[in-house]
């Protein structure tokens, strides 16, 4: 025991920083553990419903993704309702290194979840998602390990927001898509103003570094420096409608992209998203691309009620994994978190009095 002191007292600073580290790490996964362990709780008392026959207040539902419109994932180039696109970059700092975090896109349109007893619109606004990554990619990870190619939608994500594509990257992306089978626990309230019929276009002027656009129900959340400014009163234009560069333009506003560099780079000028060549009509952003009319008829466009993050129950979550599936994950997880978290907490504690003679 004194000569296992003795290296305690030895240890170099990284040792004991990452002993405190440890020790405060323990305590948090101790709380984490109780946090899921709640969950756990929560969705095994919520009776699961049917959305014919669903009440008022929290409630579960299981059914598939669908929808009148949907909008295209930046790095897959899927059709999804929501998509989180996020990428990374390895950076060396002398001895050490580390992913760091360098763009990140979230983005959705209304859908509804359809469980063959009727269709209930979801406003995913706020919640917490567990989805399947879609896609989970390394690029440029070195000279002799090689690596896949990097596709142009990687690319263009990554020069959208500044990235040099030329380094170690890695990139995920996880999305709803059609027919994605969903777990969905949260609170069916009145429709406080959503409307599921075709999106409207941006409209308004943007401040200056901040280039999200105000549509309802989409949430883009990356920021530039550059602004499009466009001004007049916004005019619908069908999609059939629209020219080759006023197709671009949109899907360009749709991801929330007002940089004239982006625009350049697709070869699409402002003022070529003009409606007529007029500066004084802003071309329509068609963020949601819309299947045949008659598709819109089976969805209720402006429903009563909406499932979404309440007021009073904040407890909002979606996930691609079954009632039972997502029970057993949960359990396990908030066993080892709780057992776990001590555990370490207490073996960090004793190196720590160790080194500072204390026991």
């Amino acid at each position: 025991m004194l000569y296992f002191a003795d290296i305690l007292a030895s240890a170099p600073m990284n040792l004991l920083a990452a002993a405190a580290v440890g020790a405060a790490g323990g305590l948090y996964l101790f709380y984490r553990g109780f946090r899921l362990l709640q969950r756990k709780r929560l969705i095994l008392n919520t009776p699961a419903s049917k959305i014919r026959s669903a009440s008022m207040g929290l409630v579960e539902i299981n059914g598939l993704a669908t929808g009148p419109h949907f909008i295209t994932s930046p790095l897959k180039q899927i059709s999804c309702y929501f998509y989180r696109s996020i990428a990374w970059e390895f950076r060396q700092r002398g001895k050490n290194s580390e992913w760091v975090k360098v763009a990140e896109e979230t983005l959705h349109v209304p859908f509804y979840i359809d469980d063959s007893s009727g269709k209930l619109l979801v406003d995913p606004s706020g919640a917490e998602m567990d989805l399947h990554c879609d896609m989970h990619e390394e690029y440029n990870r070195s000279v002799l390990l090689g690596g896949p190619e990097m596709p142009g939608s990687v690319y263009a994500f990554l020069s959208r927001h500044g990235v040099d594509s030329s380094r170690r990257i890695k990139v995920e992306e996880r999305c709803i898509s059609p027919n994605n089978s969903l777990f969905v626990l949260g609170t069916l309230s009145q429709n406080p103003g959503l409307d599921a019929s075709v999106v409207p276009p941006w409209a308004g002027q943007t401040e200056q570094k901040d280039t999200r656009l105000p549509v309802p129900g989409i949430t883009p959340t990356k920021q530039s420096a550059e602004v499009v400014h466009l001004s007049g009163k916004p005019t619908a234009i069908p999609a059939i409608e629209m020219t080759q560069q006023q197709k671009i333009a949109a899907a360009l506003l749709k991801a929330g992209i007002g940089s004239p560099a982006a625009w350049a780079a697709a070869g699409v000028s402002p003022e070529a998203a003009i409606q007529g060549g007029s500066s004084a009509a802003p071309a329509v952003a068609m963020v949601a691309e819309s299947p045949a009319e008659n598709g819109l008829q089976s969805f209720d466009l402006h429903p009563p009620v909406v499932l979404m993050k309440g007021t009073h129950d904040p407890t909002f979550f979606i996930s691609w994994r079954s009632q039972r599936d997502l029970v057993a994950t949960l359990g396990w997880k908030s066993t080892l978190m709780i057992w776990g978290g001590p555990a370490l907490t207490l073996v960090c504690v004793y190196l720590l009095l160790a080194h500072f003679n204390l026991l």
